[in-house]
């Protein structure tokens, strides 16, 4: 889509054409617009195509197998575009950063790694930077910045300017000025840094996040405005501010949103950016940053009605630590309500301080919901990030069953009436919770990883290696994975289940449920949706799966709340 003042919202003609790329399987930075057309990857055949807008797209690149591109960005002159691409032939994946040339030819400019993202090239089309990685490393855990000249169609030998195997590097960009700006956790939070004349210098330091995990190709948390400042998108926790860093200061911007997805862009002193909070879906918004009036370019048809306001809440686990959540109160309370924990995708992610309609559901029936950040989540520093490192499926399920008991013991849930859900890794821990622990009376797992050392020989080439950080190198900690999985031990899972996955799912095949509920037997009910993936999205898919969640959760948790549970104590609400 593209919107202009004057004609609003129109459609980008795209032939019939979807806008999707599939590289890491998670795809991101699918197009590329400027004032003249749109490249666009198509989620059909995944081709680049370029279109004007007023005529139907014409293909750049050529049909050659199952090669994909995205995180593209053009040349400074216009005829030629700088792309991540990959390669998938004779059952190997190779990654690259290629040169695409307007007739549609392709040059290889930089290989040898595992993993490439973020080509930029410099204002004045001398430089290239770009981001790199290698298994088992995720790009949270280490990358590296290169920079290096651009010679016509090919590159100079490649400078290393930041990034090991210790330090996460994310979203390389150049300033209008030529300074190459990106984003660092060496000391132990993502913060904002330049590199010039061959040093790299600490923009403004924080115990806060200015990056996020690199799950998609083409994020971006920063923003240049004008008169040198930077917008950013600062994440502490689950909650996002929008600041402007000026003169060495940042000061925050009066916005209403919590959750900003890292897609902040910037034009003149406007900032574009995707927004929502605790009572407004998320929506595209224009924000002036010398103005703080909003303009809001797609917006939810009504307002949200009668959701409930979640609250922050830390609590103690069990070997000393402390972890965090996000507690939903039910909407209509009778006593000690029953409470659904729900352990968040990834591992590497976190609970956004947002709308939350799946959350809505289950509030407005009178559940209480608990979203946990265990350790692994995102938004409270490296040290916190890599906490789950080797204990994946321990740790994770631990803190959201320590999260339950501890908001049983303050009065906010009935004890013997929790469930868990989780969805992909998130399945796996609310397993391996019910596995381990004797908290929950059930657990809702949709596609989730059940086996890792069988996900890892299955999953995309980008999360192949995921596990061995997260529970060790193979074949070398074989031993550790076997104890991980759900299918070793199928004894031990002793309450119901609910499994929902998507028959077409890359990245945990339903096979894996298939078999888990085999072993499970009369413990378990799996459903699977044809014609799904990873993430259930038609809306018939979509309405089954409440359903069915809603049906599993009232035959499963006793309806009567039990006695002698001390009176409610909300957290205190942090603002």
């Amino acid at each position: 889509m593209r919107w202009t003042p004057r004609n609003g919202i129109q459609d980008v003609p795209t032939g019939g054409q979807g806008v999707a790329s599939q590289v890491h399987a998670y795809g991101g930075g699918a197009y590329w617009a400027t004032p003249k057309g749109v490249w666009f990857s198509s989620a059909n055949d995944q081709r680049i195509y370029w279109t004007s807008g007023d005529s139907d797209p014409v293909p750049l690149t050529p049909p050659c197998g199952d090669h994909r591109y995205a995180d593209m960005r053009p040349s400074i002159d216009g005829r030629r575009l700088w792309a991540v691409r990959e390669r998938h032939e004779y059952n190997h994946v190779r990654n690259d950063l290629v040169l695409i040339g307007n007739d549609g030819s392709i040059r290889s400019v930089v290989n040898g790694a595992d993993f490439y993202s973020a080509p930029r090239p410099s204002p004045d089309g001398h430089w290239l930077a770009w981001t790199s990685w290698n298994s088992p490393l995720m790009p949270w855990d280490g990358t590296q910045l290169w920079i290096a000249e651009i010679r016509g169609d090919h590159l100079g030998t490649p400078v290393l300017i930041a990034g090991s195997p210790e330090e996460s590097v994310f979203q390389p960009e150049w300033s209008p000025d030529g300074v190459l700006h990106f984003v660092s956790d060496r000391t132990g939070w993502w913060n904002l840094y330049t590199w010039q004349h061959g040093h790299v210098q600490a923009l403004f330091q924080d115990e806060r996040e200015f990056g996020v995990a690199q799950w998609e190709l083409g994020y971006a948390t920063y923003a240049f405005v004008t008169d040198g400042r930077i917008a950013i998108a600062v994440q502490q926790g689950g909650r996002h501010t929008l600041e402007i860093l000026a003169d060495g200061k940042l000061i925050q911007l009066d916005q209403p949103y919590t959750s900003i997805k890292p897609y902040v862009s910037a034009s003149g002193t406007r900032l574009a950016f995707i927004g929502s909070n605790p009572t407004r879906a998320s929506e595209i918004v224009l924000l002036d940053t010398n103005d703080p009036s909003l303009q809001r370019i797609t917006a939810p048809r009504a307002e949200a009605a009668g959701v409930v306001l979640p609250r922050s809440f830390t609590f103690p686990t069990r070997d000393g630590a402390t972890a965090h959540g996000l507690y939903h109160p039910p909407r209509n309370s009778h006593g000690i309500p029953p409470l659904i924990v729900k352990a968040h995708p990834g591992p590497t992610a976190n609970a956004p301080l947002r709308l939350d309609w799946h959350t809505q559901f289950f509030t407005s029936r009178g559940y209480a919901v608990a979203e946990i950040d265990y350790r692994g989540s995102t938004g409270y520093g490296r040290p916190y990030r890599q906490a789950l490192k080797g204990n994946w499926g321990i740790t994770d399920a631990h803190d959201c069953a320590d999260a339950a008991l501890h908001l049983a013991a303050t009065g906010l849930a009935d004890r013997k009436r929790i469930a868990i859900w989780g969805a992909s890794a998130g399945g796996y821990t609310a397993l391996r919770a019910l596995a381990l622990t004797d908290v929950f009376a059930g657990a809702i797992a949709r596609c989730p990883v059940v086996d890792p050392a069988t996900w890892r020989n299955v999953a995309p080439k980008f999360q192949a290696h995921h596990a061995d950080g997260l529970i060790g190198p193979w074949p070398a900690s074989e031993a550790l994975y076997r104890a991980r999985s759900l299918l070793s031990q199928p004894e031990q899972i002793t309450r119901p289940v609910l499994i929902l996955h998507g028959e077409d799912d890359p990245i945990t095949p339903v096979a894996q449920s298939r078999k888990l509920a085999q072993n499970l037997g009369q413990s378990a009910e799996l459903v699977t949706f044809p014609n799904e993936a990873h993430v259930l999205r038609s809306p018939a898919a979509v309405q089954t799966a409440l359903q069915m969640e809603d049906v599993f959760l009232r035959r499963h948790i006793p309806e009567t709340a039990t006695s002698g549970c001390p009176e409610p104590r909300l957290p205190p609400r942090r603002d």
